[in-house]
């Protein structure tokens, strides 16, 4: 079991690398919310120009039961810099490279109330930029020695009124969805029908989280977590669960569905 003396030693290894700025737990054990077997999520934050990413491979690898390598920037695709799974002392875990400078611009774009999905691998609807602020201000920081994670957190506390105002007004693409899926719903196009309408859900699951100004950083957990955020609908993952599981290759469960999806309770 790897022990919280020893992942703070593993953190400072990590800063010890030239580039590497910061370093943070993330994910469900930053917020308190992890089972015994949950994996460590870590975060890296560095100078993308200056890392030196030979000696964060080799520096992983000596924890690791065995070698790990950190590719290139862009390596696990456009929005994820790159990373590893490794296995110290019996846990898993996940080291997850963060360029300091994209960082910067992303709570920068979340305090002026902007974001956006960009195609990314592992991400159904789409790698939320903006994540990378929400990871920041939920995060807990192991080693944060020149403030780094510090400053940004504190940049977006309390949670940004012009973000809540965006994800609302984004809400008009969940009636374009839902209005294509219904459009087709006679043709058995069941694939884009159920795009549609996940999209649509998940989409009404970051507003929830957004009105109750509580980030929300990818799609995973986003809709089942409504239900736990206040003044949300208590049944609203029950709600789409019921509505994609109507969905089927017939008209009436086509058009059951979309009908399900479109009465769903919206912010305000």
């Amino acid at each position: 079991m790897l022990s919280d003396a020893d992942l703070l030693r593993f953190a400072r290894d990590l800063v010890a690398i030239p580039g590497v700025v910061a370093v943070a737990l993330g994910g469900s054990r930053a917020r308190g919310a992890h089972s015994p077997d949950s994996d460590v999520d870590l975060g890296v934050y560095v100078d993308g120009r200056r890392v030196d990413r030979a000696a964060l491979s080799a520096t992983v690898s000596r924890w690791a039961t065995t070698p790990v390598m950190i590719g290139p920037a862009g390596s696990w695709g456009p929005w994820v810099d790159s990373g590893a799974w490794a296995t110290i002392a019996g846990m898993p875990l996940d080291v997850i490279i963060r360029d300091a400078d994209r960082v910067r611009a992303q709570v920068a774009r979340a305090r002026r109330g902007e974001f956006a999905f960009h195609a990314q691998p592992g991400h159904p609807l789409g790698f939320l930029d903006v994540a990378y602020a929400g990871e920041v201000a939920l995060a807990k920081p192991l080693v944060d020695d020149a403030g780094f994670l510090r400053d940004h957190a504190a940049a977006l506390a309390p949670y940004p009124e012009p973000l809540r105002r965006a994800f609302l007004d984004d809400l008009w693409q969940v009636d374009f969805l839902v209005d294509a899926a219904a459009k087709v719903a006679d043709r058995g196009d069941t694939a884009y029908i159920g795009l549609c309408l996940s999209n649509a859900a998940v989409r009404l699951a970051y507003a929830w989280h957004a009105q109750a100004r509580t980030w929300a950083i990818n799609e995973k957990g986003v809709v089942s977590g409504v239900p736990r955020l206040p003044s949300a609908p208590a049944d609203f993952d029950v709600r789409v669960a019921a509505a994609l599981s109507a969905l089927d290759a017939s008209p009436e469960g086509a058009r059951a569905a979309v009908e399900m999806l479109r009465a769903l309770p919206r912010p305000s």
